[in-house]
């Protein structure tokens, strides 16, 4: 099966959307909307994984590595791939691992496109989000550079998010959804 072919929004066996993008593509405000907007339930991989690990995702980078995160991230991604008709969020570097990118080709993945500048200003200075500590733009632009090709290479339908609204996101991404 194809990405093209999971388009059915009734198809019990699969989440409705897996959103993905950079951080401040606003994944999980997007998500928690079009999945209230949608009566369905909302699944934040980085949620499960703070959840399960019992720290924020900052602290299991610095205390536990990358690489751990990583594992745990792909752990919550499968999970989050058996809800059925559910949306759910993905953490901007889900799409790094090869693995990740298999598990998400039979899926109705929705790709919320950011610009650097715009990602920056929503994400601020937060240390929230390890990987774009120092010079956040410079960091966005760089992970920008080596992720789009696979954020576009997954996505079933793409949406702008620059200088909008979420509300408005919302409802490009259902209207797409649901067409699909």
């Amino acid at each position: 099966m194809t990405n093209a072919d999971a388009t059915d929004p009734n198809d019990v066996d699969r989440p409705i959307a897996v959103l993905v993008g950079a951080p401040g593509a606003g994944k999980s405000s997007v998500g928690r909307l079009l999945a209230r907007r949608l009566d369905t339930e909302f699944i934040d991989t980085d949620a499960l994984i703070v959840e399960r690990a019992g720290k924020p995702v900052s602290d299991i980078f610095i205390e536990d590595g990358e690489p751990h995160f990583r594992t745990l991230e792909a752990d919550a991604l499968r999970e989050a791939l058996t809800r059925s008709g559910a949306v759910v969020s993905l953490g901007g570097g889900a799409i790094v691992s090869e693995e990740n990118r298999r598990a998400l080709r039979d899926h109705r993945v929705v790709w919320l496109k950011v610009s650097a500048g715009q990602a920056a200003s929503r994400v601020g200075l937060s240390g929230a989000r390890p990987l774009l500590m120092g010079n956040v733009r410079g960091r966005l632009v760089t992970l920008l550079q080596e992720r789009t090709p696979w954020y576009a290479d997954l996505a079933e339908v793409t949406v702008d998010t620059d200088d909008r609204t979420v509300e408005d996101i919302v409802e490009e991404v259902s209207g797409k959804v649901l067409a699909s």
